[in-house]
């Protein structure tokens, strides 16, 4: 009995790809702390708002990651049979109900967070997410240029959810890391359709002008704490020009480039909490930066535990047999 409620409690895990989530979670709870900051906001901390962001967090990855494996379950039969859908280790309506419940959940966590904060944009800024993870999952990935643009959107508007945008650096390189990221693991992964020079201006493009709009509309509004251009944006410039020295490193040491690109794109994802920690460092110091920073090796070893306790219940599976025909 306990084997079958983990090999379900795992399926269930891999179907929404859990571990990571706490990538999620450090973007906004770094919006939060920024908010604390900017706004003179000092029940950021406040216990019930924490669990309601954590939520938000929790319910949007959740669903689409769910949403995304329930869209390719007819694709997956053929390239990746081992998956929770084509398995057939989790059923196909019970991976529309999780996808639903997560979905309900991020909305709920949203409903209570602006309920304590007296500010309705969290809710928006969460329907606004789930519309562009249903966008991704069910048409934009199929466009390429656009889908990899609206990855970089999806976690731009979900780490705004607890503040909309205090500081604008912030979601703004959140929003061009995982573009970037994308596009790059793609071509080395080399994907089908492959990429061509229209992709490539689409996602550059479409970023310089959300980074410009973004940006005018800020200064527009008159809220200069929000185009802060303190000295020490340095620090998480100099955080993305370090990890285009481990994506290279990674590449030179990888022994194909479908490999090196899976390698980058998660390397690439956990780095995102370095972003957050460099940020939460700028404006409220080294100690909040360094209880976020470690949500980044509880993300890595969830990563590997999932590996792990994939590989176990593999090698407990009783082998089959076919007999030869002679």
């Amino acid at each position: 009995m306990f084997k079958r409620l983990s090999r379900r409690l795992l399926a269930l895990l891999q179907l929404t790809r859990m571990a990571l989530v706490f990538t999620a979670i450090a973007d906004a709870y770094c919006t939060a702390l920024l908010r604390m900051e900017v706004f003179g906001d000092k029940e950021v901390l406040d216990a019930r708002r924490m669990v309601a962001i954590a939520a938000v967090s929790v319910g949007l990855y959740g669903f689409g990651m769910s949403l995304n494996d329930i869209a390719d379950r007819k694709r997956d039969l053929q390239i990746a049979s081992h998956r929770p859908l084509p398995s057939g280790r989790v059923g196909l309506l019970t991976a529309h109900l999780i996808a639903i419940l997560l979905g309900v959940g991020a909305l709920t966590g949203a409903l209570i967070y602006s309920n304590l904060v007296r500010d309705w944009g969290a809710v928006i800024l969460t329907a606004i997410t789930i519309l562009l993870i249903c966008f991704y999952d069910l048409a934009g990935k199929y466009l390429v240029g656009l889908g990899l643009l609206t990855l970089g959107l999806i976690r731009f508007t979900h780490a705004l959810v607890p503040a909309r945008m205090p500081v604008v650096w912030h979601p703004l390189l959140l929003l061009n890391h995982v573009a970037i990221l994308s596009l790059v693991a793609y071509r080395w992964e080399d994907k089908r359709p492959p990429l061509t020079r229209i992709h490539y201006w689409t996602v550059g493009g479409g970023l310089a002008l959300i980074d410009i709009i973004v940006i005018a509309m800020i200064r527009q509004k008159h809220r200069p704490q929000g185009l802060d251009m303190r000295l020490s944006l340095l620090i998480p410039l100099t955080a993305a020009l370090v990890f285009v020295a481990i994506a290279w490193y990674v590449r030179r040491r990888s022994p194909t480039s479908r490999e090196a690109g899976q390698t980058m794109m998660l390397y690439g994802l956990l780095w995102l909490i370095v972003y957050d920690a460099c940020f939460v460092y700028m404006y409220k110091g080294g100690l909040a930066a360094a209880l976020l920073l470690l949500l980044f090796p509880a993300a890595y070893f969830s990563v590997q535990l999932m590996r792990w306790w994939s590989k176990l219940m593999t090698l407990s599976q009783r082998p089959t047999f076919q007999r030869v025909q002679t």
